[in-house]
Parts: C-alpha cells; sequence; structure tokens
C-alpha cells in the first residue's frame, strides 16, 4: 500500500505532539524511573524517523530546513542501537527539536491547500 508524503508528514506530526504532550510537566529524570513515559517518546521518535525516511525528495527538499539525515540516523540509532539509547539525547530531542519540528511540519501541511490536506 503506498502512504502519500501528506500522509507521512502527518505521522511524524502526530508523534511528535505525542511525545511532547507525554514529556510535558515531566523532567529529565523521569526518563530514569519511569520506563512507559521512556517507551513511549522512544517510540514516538521511531515513528518520526521512519515515516522521514520514506518522504520523496521533493517534500524532504520543500522542508529544507529540517535536519532529516539526523531524524533518520536517530530512528535508525534506537532500532538497531537500542541498547546505546542516550537518554539525555532523548530528552533533548523531545524537548528542543521537536517543538521546531511540529512548526515545520504545520507550515508545510497548510502551505498548499488540497494538496497536503487529508482526503475529506
Amino acid at each position: 500500500m503506498y502512504v502519500d508524503d501528506a500522509t507521512r508528514v502527518r505521522h511524524m506530526h502526530d508523534a511528535a505532539r505525542d511525545a511532547l504532550g507525554f514529556a510535558a510537566g515531566r523532567q529529565r529524570a523521569d526518563l530514569d524511573a519511569d520506563r512507559m513515559l521512556y517507551s513511549a517518546l522512544v517510540w514516538n521518535l521511531t515513528i518520526i524517523g521512519e515515516a522521514a525516511a520514506q518522504l520523496t525528495t521533493e517534500t524532504r527538499a520543500a522542508l529544507a530546513g529540517v535536519p532529516w539525515a539526523q531524524i533518520v540516523a536517530m530512528r535508525n540509532r534506537l532500532v538497531h542501537g537500542y541498547y546505546l539509547i542516550d537518554p539525555d539525547i532523548v530528552w533533548d530531542t523531545v524537548t528542543t527539536h521537536l517543538p521546531v519540528l511540529i512548526v515545520a511540519l504545520e507550515q508545510w501541511l497548510t502551505s498548499a491547500p488540497g494538496e497536503n490536506q487529508a482526503p475529506g
């Protein structure tokens, strides 16, 4: 089944917002104490990276300010090097970088009415 770029961008957007919601009101130390929080953040970062890896060159170019290589590399580390995950990097990614990503994705989703919108 083919999934279009608009759908993948919405998946990224949803996962980023979910991760931010899970982290809201929490502190970095909570990752060490709460395995469910840790797993939820890692899972959503994995979704973001997988969707990013599947985007077309054209969509990546339209979102030129997004660090695509780093997003995909993080996904690869989370999946294939799960035993090397640094919780500090996970926390920093969620709290510092996801808000910026969300803004970029929202701008793209609203930039071309009809083109990037969900089917009605």
